[in-house]
């Protein structure tokens, strides 16, 4: 049996029109390659992905800070989560023990779009748009998912710019010749 080729498909609500229609398009061709979309279901980013995929119907895990988020329908919500869900959430989280609880269901899901639902599954890459600050730091709840796919040193190929989506091109070309060599 072939391996399933996992990706986090994330980002800012706040992600411009342009990018969304560009992850709209990842999310329908990295289903008809038979990649399993990990994502969360928040507006923006996270249903761009999900659209594209469920044009071409494929396979996806949509984890969810809580049950019906956003009308979703995915059981892979915060009470189903495995509890090392959140404890890794709280390792990679620099303030996670001052933030709501809504918050910490937020990170734990982010968790499980990096990890896969049993925390040890890695994706094999993260697709996201995370704007960065002056610093060059990246900002917002995807920073989380970043900080833990780098950490586990899963390739990020972040939209906020745009030469990157021609490094995730080839990356794509990459998986797909690896798997057509086995």
């Amino acid at each position: 049996m072939e391996k399933e080729i996992y990706y986090a498909g994330i980002g800012s609500r706040q992600t411009p029109e342009d990018v969304l229609i560009i992850m709209e398009k990842i999310g329908y061709v990295c289903a008809t390659k038979g990649f399993v979309l990990r994502s969360g279901g928040a507006r923006g980013a996270d249903v761009a992905f999900q659209k594209g995929c469920d044009r071409a119907n494929g396979k996806k895990e949509i984890y969810l800070p809580w049950k019906g988020f956003n009308d979703s329908e995915s059981d892979l919500f915060y009470e189903n989560l495995p509890s090392k869900a959140e404890e890794i959430a709280f390792e990679y989280h620099p303030n996670l023990y001052k933030c709501t609880l809504g918050v910490i269901k937020m990170m734990t899901r982010n968790t499980c779009q990096v990890l896969g639902k049993d925390c040890k599954t890695k994706s094999n890459f993260v697709v996201c748009y995370c704007p960065v600050d002056s610093n060059g730091n990246e900002t917002g709840g995807t920073s989380q998912a970043l900080r833990i796919a780098k950490a586990k040193k899963i390739p990020i190929f972040n939209l906020f710019y745009k030469e990157q989506l021609n490094d995730l091109k080839e990356y794509i070309k990459g998986l797909e010749n690896a798997s057509n060599n086995n």
